[in-house]
């Protein structure tokens, strides 16, 4: 039976998967929702060099460590990128690639490519002037739980050549409400949902809501990721 491995999203951790992971494990799958360095409830490792390497590192090691096979990789958001560069160097682990209305990248690519320049200027500045120039608060800054999001994995750029990476299984799901709650920074999410449905190597699939659907759809989220399965 495939495990699952689920990645968060910016400015959260691991916590946010937990209605989800929760129904997963009661369908009998083993389900892992690390969080990862800087974020979360390990915010306090956060520091200035954590970029997007530092980040597909956390999850190797939890495929490594708990000696993980056959896994269900869920990337959201903007740990889309996270489990590509996972499939990379670990593709004999994965059985199947999931991007959560997710960034996509092309061999060579970072998130901060995709971005709006005048919006990734703003995210920089935010960084200047609020977080020392290498992480961004969130907004609103109260938010519950929330941690800030380093800023080098937003600039990291990305390797893509391993054909046997390339040639695993993978889905996209689109939150087609997801502008919504991003607007414009969710133009790249909108970008690669048209790219994965107009491929035939890719399962494409859509849910009606915003960009957090495990908290808005978690039942019908999991149905999605059990299907997989």
């Amino acid at each position: 039976m495939p495990t699952y491995v689920l990645c968060q999203g910016g400015w959260a951790g691991g916590w946010q998967w937990r209605e989800v992971a929760s129904l997963l494990r009661a369908a009998g799958h083993e389900v892992f929702t690390p969080t990862f360095t800087g974020l979360g409830e390990r915010v306090h490792l956060a520091r200035p060099d954590i970029d997007l390497h530092t980040h597909i590192e956390d999850i190797l090691m939890v495929l490594h460590y708990e000696d993980l096979h056959n896994v269900i990789l869920v990337g959201y958001s903007g740990s889309g990128p996270v489990i590509s560069g996972v499939a990379e160097k670990a593709a004999e682990r994965i059985g199947h690639l999931v991007y959560l209305d997710a960034f996509v990248l092309a061999d060579g690519q970072s998130m901060a490519d995709q971005l709006n320049p005048e919006l990734m200027s703003g995210l920089e500045e935010a960084a200047q002037q609020y977080g020392d120039g290498w992480q961004i608060p969130h907004d609103p800054p109260d938010a519950d739980r929330r941690t800030p999001q380093p800023l080098k994995p937003i600039l990291t750029r990305l390797t893509l050549q391993n054909p046997t990476a390339a040639a695993l299984p993978r889905t996209f799901i689109y939150c087609t409400e997801g502008a919504q709650d991003l607007g414009p920074l969710h133009q790249p999410m909108t970008q690669a949902a048209a790219m994965a449905k107009s491929d035939t190597t890719w399962r494409y699939r859509e849910l009606k809501t915003g960009h957090i659907p495990m908290w808005t759809m978690p039942r019908e989220l999991t149905d999605l990721l059990l299907e997989l399965a």
